[in-house]
C-alpha cells in the first residue's frame, strides 16, 4: 500500500490510483500531482538527488552522485549588478559538486522515473527525446540494466552517449523533428511489454526536476524571488512551480511563490506568442507558422516541442498565471554571447539551452524587469561537457532503426520486438 503520497487530479481534485498512472482516469484534461504525506521537507542522508526523497514519488533509491547543486554567484552577479544571484548548476563540474555525468538536468528526471516504473509497473520504458532526455535515460539504463527504447530525431543521434556501456537499450532515429519522435514513440508504446514514459504527465519527471528548487531553497534559506529557465515543453517550469507550492506549505521557506521567468529560442517561440496574446490555448497558425523552418534555425533545438503542456490544467499557463510569471524570447546570437560571458566569468561551458536561459536573465536586467536587490535563481539546465572529457570517456550510442517521420510501427515491429526480447 502506498502511504507516502496520493495521486490527485489538478482539475477535478479526485484521488487517482497509482499504477505508474500518467493521466486522470476520469478523463479530465489535467496533469496529476503527487500529494505527499510529509508536509515538511527533511533532507535525508541519501545519495545525490535522493536526499530529497521525501518529495519524490518513489520508495527506493539508486546509488548515484547526480543531484542539483546551488551556489551564490560572484562574478556574473557583479557583471549584472545583482545583489543575490544564485546558480542552480545541473551538469558536470566536480569542483562545484556537480556530478551529473550526462551534463544535463534531464538525469534528474530519469533517475526517479526508472525507480517509479520498477516499483509500479515493470516494463521496457519508451522515451521520446530531442537528445538530452534520451541520453539521460540511456545513462540510467547503463547504470541499472533496466531496458529502455529511446526515440529521437535523426539529427539528435550524435547527442546520445553514455559513460558506461548501455547494453540494455535500443535507439530509434526518426527523420523529422522532436514532435515526430514523440508521435512515433507513442506507436512503440502501444506494443505489448512496452511502457510510455509519460513526458510532462509523469510525476516522477516533474518532481525530479523540482529538486532544483528544493536544493536552492535549502541552500539560500528561503525560496528565490525570481526563477529563470529556458523551456521546450515547459515541464521544468511546471516542476519549479509545484516544488514552490510544497515549500510554501512547509512554512519555513517563505510565503511568496517565485516569479517564473521562462524563455524560448527564436525563431521558434510558440508559448511566448500565446502568453503575450493572453491566450490559454496555442494556435498553430499564429504561434508557430512555418514550424519546421523555424525549428531548423534555432541554436537550442531541444527547446522545440510543438505539443507542449501549455494549456492543460496544471500546465505552463497555470504555472505562469499563479506566479505572476513572465515569458521572453532570445535570439541565437544573444544566447551565444551569454554562453561565452557565463564561461568567462563563472568558468564552465554551457549547454545551448542554458545559454538561452542566461541570455534571458541578461535581457531582464537590461530592461529592468526584475528588482536587482532581490534573490534570483538561474537554472543552468546543462553544462560541463568539456570538463567531463577530462575525466570520463564518452561512449556513443548508435541507432538500431531509422524511420521516416509520419511512418507507422509496422515496418520495424517484428524486428524491434525480437531485439527487445532477446537483447534488451
Amino acid at each position: 500500500m502506498n502511504n507516502k503520497y496520493t495521486l490527485r487530479c489538478v482539475l477535478g481534485g479526485e484521488a487517482v490510483a497509482e499504477h505508474y498512472t500518467t493521466a486522470c482516469t476520469n478523463g479530465h484534461a489535467s496533469l496529476l500531482r503527487a500529494e505527499y504525506t510529509a508536509k515538511q521537507l527533511t533532507v535525508r542522508e541519501l545519495p545525490g538527488m535522493f536526499r530529497f526523497s521525501d518529495w519524490l514519488p518513489v520508495h527506493g533509491t539508486l546509488a548515484t552522485e547526480a543531484g542539483p547543486v546551488c551556489f551564490r554567484s560572484l562574478a556574473l552577479a557583479r557583471e549584472l549588478g545583482l545583489d543575490n544571484l544564485y546558480i542552480g548548476f545541473n551538469g558536470y563540474w566536480p569542483e562545484r559538486g556537480g556530478r551529473i555525468t550526462t551534463c544535463s538536468f534531464k538525469e534528474l528526471e530519469a533517475l526517479p522515473t526508472v525507480v517509479r516504473m520498477r516499483e509500479q509497473k515493470p516494463a521496457t520504458l519508451v522515451i521520446a527525446s530531442a537528445g538530452n532526455t534520451g541520453r539521460a535515460f540511456l545513462q540510467v539504463s547503463a547504470m541499472t540494466g533496466i531496458p529502455v527504447v529511446v526515440v529521437v530525431p535523426e539529427r539528435a543521434v550524435n547527442r546520445l552517449w553514455t559513460t558506461v556501456p548501455a547494453e540494455n537499450s535500443c535507439v530509434i532515429a526518426v527523420k523529422g523533428d522532436y514532435t515526430d519522435a514523440i508521435r512515433f514513440g507513442r506507436e512503440v508504446s502501444a506494443l505489448p511489454e512496452f511502457l510510455e514514459e509519460g513526458g510532462a504527465r509523469n510525476i516522477a519527471r516533474r518532481d525530479g526536476m523540482g529538486t532544483v528548487m528544493l536544493d536552492a531553497a535549502v541552500t539560500i534559506g528561503h525560496m528565490p524571488d525570481y526563477y529563470f529557465q529556458a523551456i521546450g515543453s515547459g515541464t521544468g517550469g511546471i516542476a519549479a512551480w509545484e516544488a514552490s507550492l510544497r515549500l510554501r506549505a512547509d512554512g519555513r521557506f517563505g510565503s511568496r511563490l517565485p516569479v517564473l521567468h521562462l524563455c524560448q529560442n527564436l525563431p521558434f517561440a510558440p508559448m511566448v506568442h500565446a502568453w503575450h496574446a493572453g491566450r490559454r490555448n496555442l494556435v498553430p497558425e499564429a504561434d508557430m507558422p512555418d514550424a519546421e523552418d523555424a525549428i531548423s534555425h534555432v541554436a537550442a533545438d531541444v527547446l522545440t516541442n510543438r505539443e507542449p503542456p501549455y494549456s492543460i490544467a496544471g500546465g505552463v499557463f497555470d504555472a505562469l498565471t499563479d506566479t505572476g510569471g513572465v515569458m521572453s524570447a532570445v535570439t541565437n546570437e544573444e544566447a551565444r554571447n551569454a554562453g561565452t560571458l557565463f564561461e568567462d566569468l563563472e568558468g564552465i561551458d554551457l549547454d545551448p539551452a542554458a545559454a538561452v536561459c542566461t541570455a534571458s536573465l541578461l535581457q531582464a536586467c537590461e530592461t529592468w524587469k526584475i528588482d536587482r536587490k532581490k534573490t534570483v535563481l538561474l537554472n543552468i539546465t546543462g553544462g560541463g561537457y568539456r570538463r567531463l572529457q577530462e575525466d570520463l570517456a564518452r561512449i556513443p550510442v548508435q541507432a538500431s532503426f531509422t524511420v521516416p517521420a509520419g511512418t507507422g510501427i509496422e515496418n520495424i515491429r517484428k524486428e524491434l520486438v525480437k531485439m527487445v526480447r532477446t537483447s534488451v
